[in-house]
C-alpha cells in the first residue's frame, strides 16, 4: 500500500529510514515543494512499520505520526500502520 511522508522543514537535505529500508538514511529522499513541506511516498507490504526523519543529518521522529515506539537509543520512533 501506499504511504505518504511529509515534514515541513526548514532545510538543506530530508529523508526517511525506517523498518521497511533496514534503517538506511540515503534509501529514500525526500523532495521539498513550494510550500516548504518535504515529500516522498513508499509502497509498504502489510503491517506495522517503524521510522524516523533525517534531516540535515539529524534523526527525529514524525510529529504527525499517530504512533511512537521506544527504541534503544532514549527517543522514539514513528511508527505506521498498513
Amino acid at each position: 500500500k501506499r504511504v505518504d511522508f511529509k515534514i515541513r522543514a526548514c532545510a538543506r537535505q530530508v529523508s526517511v529510514a525506517g523498518s521497511f529500508n533496514e534503517w538506511d538514511p540515503s534509501a529514500k529522499a525526500l523532495r521539498q515543494g513550494k510550500d516548504a513541506v518535504w515529500r516522498t511516498w513508499a509502497s509498504l507490504p502489510a503491517g506495522t512499520h517503524e521510522y524516523r526523519f533525517i534531516i540535515d543529518g539529524e534523526w527525529l521522529e514524525d510529529p504527525s505520526a499517530d504512533a511512537k515506539q521506544p527504541n534503544p537509543f532514549g527517543s522514539y520512533n514513528s511508527v505506521v500502520s498498513v
